[in-house]
């Protein structure tokens, strides 16, 4: 914890001094590595709470990232990073699990930053994320951050509508969730926290963590045992507090607000291994 503070607090001092949108801007060849060790008990179970997993049973398919959260951290507060962390926003993931992970797993992880991409709203840089068990790839993430900055072209187009898939039910979110999860997870980025520190980023009030919306979906429904993908994109910010409808068709899932208006779309499904495919299953 003492070295995720530190990256804060870097992050904090350095990020006035970065220019999101540099021509000439390239990302860092740095991959930041944590050896196998076991997963915290205490940490684990206050995630489980306040995503509504189960107290007990399989590793939730999103806690490696918030594993490696400390490593990204350092990764996107490094002096070479070139874009500031403060109020990046989190748009997208995509997760492969290649294998249920449990909680007695000693797992290994890797961060690296893997590219730059214009986006409409500014610039948009992919972060990877490995776990390893024993050198072998058991679980990896793709996720995309948002530096929002005036751009002088549409470089991307606004994503087209989505079909409204079946409520299933509505959960009203509190002002705090924004800091409760942030304890859990270690990811306090003031656009979660306070409606004055949202403000300082152009959201007039807290949002909600992307993180804490796609693990709430997923820990709503079963999830597919053994080798599974997820992928989520995050449409709109959920401000705090707020209520929002949980929607799904059994493999799609939405969340929507106030008039319909869509936070979140994702898909899960269930991968086939390599070996199987090739016939070595």
């Amino acid at each position: 914890m003492p070295s995720l503070l530190l990256s804060l607090a870097r992050g904090a001092v350095t990020s006035p001094f970065k220019r999101a949108g540099r021509p000439d801007a390239t990302l860092p060849p740095d991959r930041h590595h944590r050896s196998a060790a076991p997963i915290a008990p205490g940490p684990l179970a206050a995630y489980r709470r306040i995503c509504a997993f189960p107290e007990t049973g399989p590793l939730p398919a999103t806690y490696p990232h918030v594993l490696a959260f400390p490593l990204a951290m350092r990764l996107m507060t490094g002096r070479r990073f070139p874009l500031p962390v403060t109020g990046l926003v989190h748009t997208w993931i995509e997760i492969t699990a290649h294998r249920v992970l449990h909680p007695t797993d000693l797992l290994e992880l890797t961060v690296y930053a893997e590219r730059l991409t214009p986006h409409r709203r500014g610039t948009e840089v992919t972060v990877v994320t490995e776990a390893r068990l024993a050198d072998e790839l058991v679980w990896e993430s793709r996720s995309g951050y948002l530096s929002r900055h005036a751009t002088r072209t549409e470089t991307t187009s606004a994503p087209a509508p989505e079909p409204a898939l079946p409520a299933v039910t509505d959960w009203r979110l509190p002002a705090g969730l924004g800091r409760r999860y942030g304890a859990a997870s270690g990811d306090r980025n003031p656009i979660h926290l306070y409606p004055l520190t949202a403000r300082l980023f152009g959201f007039p009030r807290a949002i909600a963590h992307g993180m804490w919306t796609v693990a709430r979906c997923l820990a709503e429904a079963p999830q597919p045992h053994g080798a599974h993908s997820v992928r989520a994109d995050f449409r709109a910010p959920v401000l705090l507090p707020g209520t929002v409808t949980y929607a799904s068709d059994g493999t799609a899932f939405q969340l929507r607000g106030d008039g319909g208006r869509v936070h979140l779309t994702g898909t899960t499904a269930r991968t086939v291994p390599e070996a199987a495919r090739d016939g070595r299953s």
